[in-house]
């Protein structure tokens, strides 16, 4: 049996191809989303994903040969899933101030544009137009990023330009869109219905779970170097205090299940994004001795969501560095296929700390040209595997609410 980390990067160096048949022959039953992320942290014993992120909003993170390769697979992918579309739109979210997000709209829409496609921006969101029909904005980085106001006409979603073949949507819907998805026939992708008012993060990392049990079954690996160890906890509520007794108990449960004692736990709320409802802990009695700060921020996510079910899990202590800085992996894909990624690096916290969050920042680097037997290759082609069954277990998301 494959038991360690080195014996996993020989084992995907050199049986590259077959590995990734496999998952490709899984990711052919399942609805793969368009595009994601994951982010991968890779401690002294394993490899694990701790994110996944269905609307990802870094592709100017992605270095430019990735981008070109990017291109590439949103074609394929877009000729499969709505023929003959040449105008499509990006349909983003409704935080217009954050400039660095407009980076990435402007990227992912140069991206779709040397693709082949005619690229526009979006919104139904009638706050961001102040009365007007578009919005003009201007990225950090200097890009004009124009929106404009979308309408429904007979069941088809319509730009300025009137109707449009296909969309993309970026917007991670914590708040979800105010529309009948059913009655729209112009596709959308990802899937509406996958937004986080009605994803969560314990039901990924379980299909995950399924997903790398099989995979190591069928490759004679230790499943436990591919994953960090969980539970989940329901009905938690950090205003009243009521479910945290069930709360630290789950965390120490966990941490008497994994081998490093000395391991952090991470808390997570299950419908979380944009790093906020994590805390880092040591035991359950963190839990208990929470003080109504650390309670209040755990208590509501983005956009008002409340956090009641929480992911309990392993944390895995990164051994990767950028100048001196602890950092993680996270790797872009598109149609399932690991195509870009960078590293997140943070001067303001350690090796055990969340990394997404203050003092960020970003290191890209090209993965999008692994090969069998390309030993220099080894890291990024093992992250690449991780990524993409992760992006299987997504799969399964989808194809569970549709």
């Amino acid at each position: 049996m494959i038991a360690t980390k080195a014996e996993f990067e020989e084992l995907v160096t050199k049986n590259w191809n077959e590995l990734n048949a496999w998952i490709d022959e899984r990711m052919s039953e399942v609805p793969v989303p368009i595009y994601s992320s994951v982010d991968i942290r890779e401690s002294k014993t394993k490899f694990a994903p701790v994110d996944h992120n269905m609307y990802p909003a870094g592709f100017n993170n992605v270095c430019a040969l990735d981008q070109d390769a990017c291109s590439l697979a949103f074609k394929s992918a877009l000729d499969r899933l709505a023929p003959d579309s040449k105008n499509i739109a990006i349909l983003p979210e409704s935080n217009t101030k954050n400039s660095f997000y407009l980076d990435h709209l402007a990227i992912l829409g140069k991206i779709l544009r040397d693709a082949g496609f005619n690229v526009s921006f979006i919104s139904f969101d009638e706050t961001i137009f102040d009365g007007k029909d578009s919005l003009n904005l201007i990225s950090f980085s200097k890009f004009d990023v124009e929106i404009v106001k979308a309408k429904i006409v007979d069941g088809l979603i319509h730009g300025s330009s009137g109707p449009l073949d296909a969309v993309i949507l970026n917007n991670d819907q914590s708040k979800p869109i105010d529309l009948q998805w059913d009655s729209i026939k112009t596709p959308v992708m990802p899937t509406p219905k996958i937004g986080w008012f009605k994803r969560h993060k314990v039901r990924h990392f379980r299909f995950y779970k399924e997903v790398v049990d099989s995979f190591a079954a069928k490759f004679d690996i230790d499943p436990n170097l591919l994953m960090a160890d969980f539970t989940c906890v329901d009905g938690v509520d950090f205003g009243t205090k009521d479910g945290l007794d069930k709360l630290a108990a789950a965390v120490d449960k966990v941490k008497d299940r994994i081998e490093n004692k000395n391991a952090k736990i991470f808390v997570k709320g299950s419908q979380g994004t944009y790093g906020m409802g994590i805390m880092v802990v040591d035991s359950g009695e963190d839990i208990l001795t929470m003080n109504r700060k650390e309670r209040n921020k755990m208590d509501i996510g983005k956009n008002s969501i409340k956090f009641t079910t929480l992911l309990v899990q392993e944390g895995v202590e990164t051994i990767i560095k950028y100048d001196e800085m602890p950092a993680e992996v996270t790797i872009y894909l598109v149609d399932g296929k690991g195509l870009g990624g960078f590293m997140r690096a943070n001067g303001e916290r350690d090796s055990q700390a969340n990394l997404n969050s203050r003092g960020m920042i970003f290191k890209k680097y090209c993965i999008s040209e692994i090969r069998e037997n390309q030993d220099h290759k080894c890291k990024e082609a093992v992250y690449s595997v991780i990524a993409r069954l992760a992006t299987l277990a997504a799969g399964h998301e989808i194809k569970e609410v549709l």
